[in-house]
């Protein structure tokens, strides 16, 4: 029947089916779906498809229903959908010219009409206008339409009347319109209609960026007459109008705040003010005077970033006035301000707004203006911009070179009068600040810019510039002149205005050692060197080393006495040992040009530098540079005389090299980068020539066995506050303390203040002798009171209490002086082991070189004891940073450089006996340790030393990299060379045993897999102790882990190819035995040990049974069939589990299958007769109290209550009542679950009114 009724009901509903719209296909209707896709590209896929589509088609019932679903999706409740839709219509319009626009726009108003449109529904209306009127303007015909144009600016003048809804949309729209339009349709159609919101341009900054907008693009229909008939004024920037505009600007400012942009109304102004050249009093008065009247807020942030945004639109002397001004004051005390944290920073912004001018700009001098404007806002003398200050790459080398000369000459003559200096409100109620120190932070500031300079590689400089800055520094650093010279020497064309300080003296001697590291890294200036070349760094583009051709320029400067005067003179000596450098060097350089250019460069580089230190600290320099040129003309020698051997060598005398090794070390104590690399590199060069002697000074600066040594011959500098070049972060941060000084001294000084009562808390203990004192004290002036006596202070008269003030006065002073000197002593203390430590990290710069430079020498073997005394120290020292890094350098360098290094030593033949004394020791340091992973340090030195033993096969064998690195040999597994196998084996045998029977033992089964699978001899010759342990290991742990070595053993295609037939077939048999016995030992496997034990010992079985099965083996499996069988009574098996797939794995070769279990269903009567469900939030039985013999009933509860004592009656109640609570509740929805189980609540029983309330339930379902 019902089919019958079906086909009556479609067979008469098919002739009222329209034959057009109804009949789209699927196709066609996605389209729709896909404008309103939340992704972007899907939007604008359907929007390409369905014009083709429409295209292609060419069907009017087609396009009618498309601009009906588009005109409806306009209004759509997703936010994204609307542009979708708005951007389809906009381009259909365009694609179909033949459409009115008037058509659709009249569509637009009648389907949201907000005046017929429900409440709820206004809002999609307001947009579906809008996003309408943009689809009209997407589409290109406005301008052939103007009674379209006028329609839709109409319509959006009545859509501004919803500004908490729309915000600005309809005005940036109206505005957008307007710079489309000619200038005769806007006179003829639109100026009637906007006369009303031209007229009250000073009311928003939308209606006056609609007057603004208009006057920009139609200038002869808004003449001044036309202005002055709608404003009152000819102009819209004069003095009457001032204030409106101010108010105006505030109005965008705020308009604004969230998005921190700046709003174009403002820009639209600066540019008309420049255009009616009113820019002066638009500047003055209406950004400097009135919105600076406002307290720091939008306002503030808006003149910032019109300041920013002017600089390109700015002639030279509008720049230079308007940087030097109110505004740019204002600027700096924000910028000063907002270096406490979580202030808003507008710096950032600022910094594009100049790094973009100066990008744009290629006039030198504008470029010059703005830096030198920006550079002169200062601090109390210093700048507010940063010392490294990225924008100073986009300027020209003309701009460049000319504010490089702007510092230099600041520098020495400096003018504060000409800054545009302030001081924040803090700062100001403090004391002024004396000259000397506002041009000390200016010089500071001036130097570490000009060093920034040169760092920057991004920057466009030449050479001469180059130079230049570096004899500058240098020239101010150690030298002054005393008259004019010749142009040889421009530094001294002009003096210093004010003398330098010390300190500024040693800001620049800084600098300038700073300026030799950037310089030794610097490429070439016009490097066109291929990617795949290697570029050469630290020369000119002559090849002539930077810091050649600044010792020239020192030499010429020691030349001219007469004209200039060292800081510091040299004495004859010093004078004596410069000259030698420079003769050492010039011998180097004849030499280079025969060969062997890389280690004389190493060498040059050297000589120069301790030549250029000789300035900063001669006297420690001095011995230095005599036993440098002594070392050197030593190894030239040796190298020219290699032939002829000097039998009559003096033995006390020690080598070059190890002399050359202690120079090395005494840079090294210097704190600088430079000395650190260059060192490396002499390092590296002088790798070849290493003596036993030298690498044994190197090791003993690292032995922590003598760190505490007195008479150490390397004494560690701290230069920090002398010569130790600033990173260029640094500067920036002491630049913001320097800001931040005033500002942040009261949070300070309570922080330390709080810092220090904690410290005196934490000594805690009271000074005996300190205690005694004050008593004798108080005996003296008979001030201390006793039982007997009940005397006060008040007793004593005012000459008495006066001495008796005096005397702890001083007592106390006393104190506080001897806490003081122990802190000192303390950071003293704290301060030398620092030192020492960044020492030694430095010197591990020069194992690291020799691990790789020389990993095939004998020496190479003296490292490893060292190395492994470091990481055992470093694991029991401190967590310190510093600890840290130095822990973890030698650990990288022992694992990674040393122990996985595929070059090795293998010309160890001669040195057997000590090789095995050294793997004793190293074998039974490792058992004794109680960190496993100190252990696996001296497990890898001992493998590498067996590896060293054993040196290369007779042939060359291919070497496979294993996964932690070393190589295992592919071929001839026998080979072991000079190892003594039954020594080596005994060793590894009780490391083994002593693994097996510790509860706690520091090895692991992966060192012992690491050894089987680096020399399988070891492992033929541990098999059996391994398999022993199978059953009598002392934990499950170890009888695990026997099984898993056991296992890896047996899979290594080296041990089968080791082991002969017979001895295979035997250890198939022992490993069955143990195996029995092993299984025949399982219980209940609870424990996870217990567990995993079983797992490893079937996986064993597995491969055991499996092989014996394969090669058909003569080994009887029946006891381990029987064992196995048996299992299933022990162990409970679930239905699937690692433990349970392995064990019927391993059943599965004895040919016993799974059983299968079949599945039935439930039979619905046994499910009614079943335990009702539980209710949610109790707990299961399990969790539950078992309860007592006796039932508690409720009457005697309640009766045997005041029987208790009054301590416990609380705590009894308590526990009866939630046990009755538990026992109606299971009651109740056992009762409910039979019932009616949606209704549990419904059906328990009514409680009494004495009971207690339903206890809390957590979410989980567990009861509180």
């Amino acid at each position: 029947m019902s089919v019958e009724m079906m086909e009556v009901s479609v067979s008469s509903a098919e002739p009222l089916r329209p034959a057009g719209i109804l009949q789209q296909n699927r196709v066609f209707l996605d389209f729709f779906w896909d404008l309103a896709n939340p992704d972007q590209e899907v939007r604008l896929k359907a929007v390409e498809n369905l014009i083709h589509y429409l295209k292609t088609e060419n069907k009017a019932d087609e396009l009618e229903y498309t601009f009906k679903r588009l005109v409806d999706g306009l209004a759509h409740t997703r936010e994204t959908a609307r542009p979708g839709f708005s951007l389809a219509l906009g381009q259909v319009l365009s694609a179909f010219e033949d459409i009115s626009l008037q058509s659709i726009l009249d569509r637009i108003k009648e389907k949201h009409n907000l005046q017929a449109v429900k409440r709820k529904l206004a809002r999609n209306a307001m947009f579906g206008n809008l996003f309408g009127v943009l689809a009209l303007h997407q589409s290109g015909r406005l301008v052939k339409e103007p009674q379209v144009v006028l329609g839709c600016v109409q319509l959006l003048q009545c859509l501004i009347q919803h500004k908490q809804h729309l915000k600005d949309l309809p005005s940036k729209t109206m505005t957008d319109i307007l710079t489309e339009i000619p200038e005769e349709v806007f006179e003829e159609v639109l100026l009637s209609s906007l006369e009303a919101d031209l007229a009250s341009a000073f009311r928003t900054p939308e209606q006056m960026q609609l007057l603004l907008v208009a006057l920009q693009h139609f200038p002869q229909a808004l003449k001044p007459n036309k202005l002055k008939k709608l404003l009152d004024s000819s102009t819209i920037i004069n003095a009457d109008n001032i204030q409106k505009l101010v108010e105006v600007l505030k109005m965008a400012a705020r308009s604004v705040k969230k998005e921190r942009v700046l709003p174009s109304v403002a820009l639209d102004l600066l540019k008309l003010s420049l255009k009616e050249d009113s820019f002066q009093l638009f500047w003055d008065k209406a950004i400097t005077e009135g919105m600076f009247k406002e307290p720091s807020g939008p306002t503030h942030y808006l003149s910032y970033r019109l300041l920013g945004s002017a600089l390109p639109l700015l002639s030279l002397s509008q720049l230079k006035e308007v940087l030097s001004g109110e505004v740019m004051m204002h600027y700096g005390e924000h910028v000063v301000s907002a270096q406490k944290p979580d202030r808003f920073k507008l710096a950032p912004e600022m910094d594009t707004y100049v790094s973009d001018f100066l990008q744009g700009c290629r006039d030198s001098d504008k470029q010059l203006a703005v830096m030198v404007s920006f550079s002169s806002l200062t601090n109390n003398g210093y700048p507010v911009v940063p010392t490294v200050w990225r924008v100073v790459q986009h300027l020209e080398p003309a701009a460049l070179r000319s504010y490089v000369d702007w510092l230099k000459g600041t520098f020495l003559q400096p003018q504060p009068d000409r800054l545009l200096d302030f001081s924040t409100r803090k700062q100001k109620d403090k004391s002024k600040e004396q000259k000397e120190s506002l041009i000390f932070r200016l010089r500071k500031w001036i130097i570490a810019r000009l060093a920034s300079i040169i760092d920057n590689h991004q920057v466009k400089k030449h050479e001469d510039l180059i130079m230049d800055v570096a004899r500058f520094v240098f020239f101010h650093a150690f030298f002054s002149a005393k008259k004019a010279t010749t142009s040889d020497i421009a530094e001294t064309s002009e003096n210093l205005s004010i003398p330098l300080d010390d300190e500024t003296r040693g800001a620049l001697v800084n600098s300038f050692f700073g300026l030799l590291m950037s310089l030794h890294h610097m490429p070439l200036i016009d490097d066109s060197t291929a990617v795949n070349q290697k570029r050469s760094v630290g020369v000119t583009a002559d090849g002539t080393m930077w810091i050649y051709h600044l010792v020239q320029y020192t030499q010429l400067l020691l030349s001219h006495p007469k004209h200039v005067q060292s800081v510091q003179p040299f004495s004859a000596e010093q004078k004596q040992a410069w000259d030698g450098m420079l003769q050492s060097v010039a011998n180097l350089k004849r030499k280079a040009k025969k060969g062997l250019t890389t280690e004389s460069a190493a060498f040059q580089q050297l000589f120069l530098l301790i030549g250029m230190l000789l300035f900063k600290a001669p006297d420690e320099v001095l011995d230095i540079m005599k036993d440098l040129q002594s070392c050197i003309d030593k190894a030239q020698e040796k190298k020219t005389n290699k032939k002829k051997k000097q039998q009559a060598m003096d033995e006390e005398e020690p080598e070059w090299v190890e002399v050359m090794v202690d120079i090395l070390l005494s840079l090294l104590s210097q704190q600088s980068r430079h000395i650190r690399q260059v060192c490396r590199a002499v390092f590296s060069s002088i790798c070849p020539h290493v003596t036993a002697a030298a690498l044994t000074a190197i090791v003993d600066v690292l032995d922590p066995e003598k760190e505490d040594e007195e008479d150490s011959a390397v004494v560690v500098t701290d230069d920090r506050n002398k010569t130790q070049k600033k990173l260029k972060d640094d500067d920036d941060e002491e630049q913001d303390e320097d800001m931040e000084d005033d500002e942040s001294e009261d949070g300070s000084d309570e922080e330390s203040e709080g810092e220090e009562e904690e410290k005196e808390r934490e000594e805690g203990e009271v000074d005996q002798n300190f205690r005694h004192e004050l008593m004798k004290v108080l005996q003296q002036q008979n001030a201390l009171a006793t039982e007997e006596d009940a005397s006060s202070d008040e007793d004593l008269d005012d000459e008495a209490m006066m001495q008796l003030d005096k005397s702890l006065s001083a007592l106390f002073s006393e104190q506080k002086k001897k806490i003081q000197a122990k802190k000192n002593e303390k950071m003293k203390l704290q301060k030398e082991r620092g030192l020492v430590r960044e020492f030694k990290i430095k010197v591990l710069d020069l194992v690291e070189v020799f691990v790789a430079r020389q990993a095939g020498s004998p020496l190479i073997l003296g490292l490893v004891e060292p190395l492994l005394n470091i990481i055992d120290r470093g694991m029991s020292s401190g967590s310190e940073q510093q600890e840290q890094d130095f822990l973890r350098r030698a650990a990288d360098i022992f694992r990674n450089h040393l122990c996985r290094s595929k070059v090795y030593c293998r010309t160890a033949g001669d040195r057997q006996g000590e090789l095995h004394d050294l793997l004793y020791k190293l074998m039974s340091k490792a058992q004794k340790l109680s960190d496993s992973s100190l252990c696996l340090y001296y497990f890898s030195a001992s493998l590498y030393v067996v590896k060293v033993l054993r040196g290369a096969p007779p042939t060359e064998t291919k070497e496979e990299t294993t996964a932690d690195g070393a190589t295992a040999s592919v071929n001839d597994p026998k080979f072991m060379g000079n190892v003594d196998v039954d020594r080596v084996s005994s060793l590894f045998r009780e490391a083994l045993i002593s693994f097996m029977n510790r509860r706690k033992s520091p090895l692991t089964s992966q060192m012992f897999t690491d050894l089987f699978t680096r020399f399988p001899v070891f492992c033929v010759n541990l098999l059996d102790t391994a398999v022993q342990h199978i059953t009598s290991g002392v934990r499950e742990h170890q009888q695990c882990q026997a099984c898993v070595l056991v296992l890896r053993a047996m899979q290594s295609k080296d041990i089968q190819q080791l082991l002969s037939s017979y001895e295979w077939t035997q250890l198939c048999e022992k490993v069955s035995a143990q195996l029995v016995l092993s299984l025949a030992q399982v219980g209940q496997a609870e424990s996870k040990a217990a567990k995993e034990k079983l797992v490893k010992t079937l996986e064993l079985c597995q491969f055991v049974v499996k092989h014996i099965h394969q090669q058909k083996l003569f080994v009887d499996l029946e006891q381990l069939k029987k064992v196995l069988q048996s299992l299933t009574s022990n162990v409970s098996f679930k239905k699937t589990g690692k433990l349970e797939d392995t064990y019927w794995a391993v059943m599965k070769h004895f040919g016993v299958m799974k059983p299968k279990v079949n599945k039935t269903k439930p039979n619905k009567d046994s499910e009614q007769a079943a335990a009702p469900k539980k209710m949610k939030g109790f707990l299961p039985e399990t969790k539950k109290r078992k309860k007592r013999n006796k039932p508690v009933l409720e009457p005697a509860g309640e009766k045997s209550a005041p029987a208790t004592k009054p301590g416990e009656q609380k705590g009894m109640a308590k526990e009866k009542q939630d046990k009755k609570t538990k026992q109606k509740r299971s009651a109740d929805s056992s009762a409910a679950s039979q019932t009616n189980p949606a209704k549990k609540s419904k059906t328990q029983p009514d409680r009494k009114a004495g009971k207690k309330k339903k206890p809390k339930q957590k979410k989980g379902g567990e009861q509180i």
